[in-house]
């Protein structure tokens, strides 16, 4: 049997047969239970090397999960998740991120792959490559685009459309935010805010060709003063947000702002912006743009996992 050998035509793969077997047997799709696929599809396929452990574990607060084969050497392989992650979006996300390295990446990585913070910021390495296959195929594998774009379809965008896909695929807000904007042909931006500073931000491709991006971390950037992310202001519907005059977020238009607020549990503010602008770029963008760097991925699918 060809088995596939990349991160989306492995989450395509498995998606068909999710969607067969839950039709034939009446049952819903979403949001899919990964433990019970990498256990079964494991044994099934790779009977000489299955996956026969999934559980948590009370880890460091920056460790996100592990692939590890078993102690033994039996050919067994186990899959771990930090216990003390509150967001059940959060886990499933981990969960789906290291079968992709179980499928990917076991048989080039025999002593298995821990997953930390840490870890994914390294982006420019071998080690960051593999990292980023299993973001992409845990994203396929979670939220597939014939649904997803069903879902969307004829909804106006806002956060009640985003966190109704949280809940259907069981993954964090973040995560379907930024899996809409991968695929959206709108002029969007998602800004997680710390404590008052921009921690990470990611745009849309439309608006990053209109020259509209924040550079990752290399900068300290405040959250603008007249923001809501900023102000913070309990009398404001904020999940329907207000239409900001041009100024206050990048760029010379306006901009519609939608923001939820969180506390972590070391007590950090931490807000989500999801920014829209005009269909329309205000005029032609004939200069050649410096694209903005690769963010950490990973890192932005389980981050603020309370939201």
């Amino acid at each position: 049997m060809n088995l596939p050998n990349t991160p989306e035509k492995w989450a395509i793969h498995l998606s068909k047969l999710i969607k067969v077997f839950h039709e034939a047997h009446g049952l819903d799709r979403f949001p899919i239970n990964v433990a019970g696929i990498a256990r079964d599809y494991s044994k099934q396929v790779f009977p000489d090397a299955p996956i026969t452990m999934i559980e948590g574990m009370d880890l460091s607060r920056k460790f996100e999960g592990a692939m590890l084969p078993h102690p033994s050497g039996n050919g067994e392989w186990g899959i771990i998740y930090n216990e003390s992650i509150e967001s059940k979006g959060r886990i499933n996300f981990t969960l789906a991120h290291e079968l992709g390295h179980y499928l990917l990446h076991r048989e080039i990585s025999a002593e298995g792959l821990k997953c930390s913070s840490r870890d994914m910021h390294k982006w420019n390495s071998e080690y960051g490559q593999i990292e980023a296959q299993a973001n992409t195929f845990a994203s396929y594998l979670l939220m597939p685009l014939d649904d997803f774009r069903d879902q969307i379809s004829s909804h106006p965008i806002d956060l009640d459309l985003m966190s109704h896909l949280a809940d259907r695929y069981n993954v964090s807000l973040t995560a379907a935010i930024l899996k809409w904007l991968r695929m959206t042909h709108k002029r969007a931006m998602i800004v997680v805010g710390k404590d008052g500073f921009i921690d990470w931000a990611w745009s849309s491709e439309p608006l990053i060709k209109s020259g509209i991006f924040y550079r990752g971390r290399q900068e300290v950037i405040p959250l603008p003063v007249s923001s809501l992310a900023e102000k913070q202001d309990m009398l404001i519907d904020n999940r329907t947000g207000i239409l900001h005059p041009k100024g206050i977020w990048l760029g010379e238009e306006e901009v519609r702002e939608m923001t939820i607020f969180s506390e972590l549990p070391d007590q950090t503010r931490m807000t989500i912006s999801l920014l829209l602008y005009p269909d329309d770029a205000p005029g032609k963008w004939d200069r050649d743009l410096d694209e903005p760097p690769e963010h950490d991925t990973y890192d932005q699918f389980v981050i603020g996992g309370q939201v």
